[in-house]
């Protein structure tokens, strides 16, 4: 049996998922099931992801807010898609 592909996820993925659980208090298991990943995973993103936030709160910097994420996210798309283009 060949072994099994590991997936990747985009780094946009692993905060917005570890901010469903850390912006609505949800448990880690709870989100992993409907998002339809490990909970042992999603559990260190959003370690990473609290570690991160509290950085930037340490280094006077206020964190994203989730529209801001999404508007970045966003933004990030259509500048990806702009690539495509302009590379076509």
């Amino acid at each position: 049996m060949p072994p099994r592909k590991r997936r990747s996820y985009a780094t946009e993925y692993k905060v917005e998922a570890a901010h469903r659980v850390i912006d609505t208090g949800r448990t880690i298991a709870e989100v992993a099931r409907e998002l339809g990943i490990d909970a042992g995973m999603l559990s260190n993103w959003v370690r990473d992801e609290r570690r991160r936030v509290e950085a930037a709160t340490v280094h006077g910097d206020e964190p994203l807010s989730a529209s801001e994420r999404a508007e970045l996210q966003a933004l990030r798309r259509r500048v990806s898609e702009q690539d495509k283009t302009l590379r076509s």
